[in-house]
């Protein structure tokens, strides 16, 4: 599978967003908003949900599986993980009013996250279920993957760009 390479690539790369997430928990063990602390938890679930959603096509291609069965079980595997992420997540109370208030604050960033960038990732997972372009399921799951990427780098960035800069010597 020539994708494999590529595949590891993106789990390299996540597994850099959850390394940063975790030094910022880290590094900053003094006072955190209620916000500061959900967007830790989401770079660093994204990111492992990246780690384990790229791995999984890699290591079930060693069983010699079908191209039909290796998209199709690793995409329903992607689709489940990611759909339990986002339920456990939204099962926490705090996570909510978070979401609550952030839609409010500012709702071309929830829709862009919630809705553009969750149908990027979950929509090439749902094309690859159905099974009509089975030429196009490495890039489906590609193109799923990329965008679950993009949603780690964004909280990633919403992260550090919330962080207040300390005046004091």
């Amino acid at each position: 599978m020539q994708t494999i390479d590529f595949f590891v690539a993106i789990a390299e790369i996540a597994g850099v967003f959850v390394g940063f997430g975790a030094l910022i928990s880290v590094t900053r063990r003094t006072r955190f908003e209620v916000s500061q602390i959900g967007r830790i938890r989401a770079v660093v679930t994204i990111g492992l949900l990246v780690i384990v959603a790229a791995l999984i096509p890699v290591v079930l291609s060693s069983y010699g599986l079908s191209e039909d069965h290796l998209w199709f079980i690793s995409s329903f595997s992607f689709l489940i993980l990611n759909l339990g992420v986002i339920i456990l997540s939204l099962l926490r109370s705090e996570n909510r009013v978070l979401l609550a208030a952030q839609s409010r604050a500012n709702p071309l960033t929830a829709a862009f996250f919630w809705l553009l960038l969750e149908i990027l990732v979950q929509v090439p997972l749902i094309l690859i279920l159905v099974g009509s372009w089975q030429d196009l399921e490495p890039a489906f799951y590609s193109t799923a993957l990329v965008f679950n990427l993009f949603e780690a780098a964004y909280v990633l960035a919403q992260l550090v760009y919330a962080q207040e800069i300390s005046t004091k010597p």
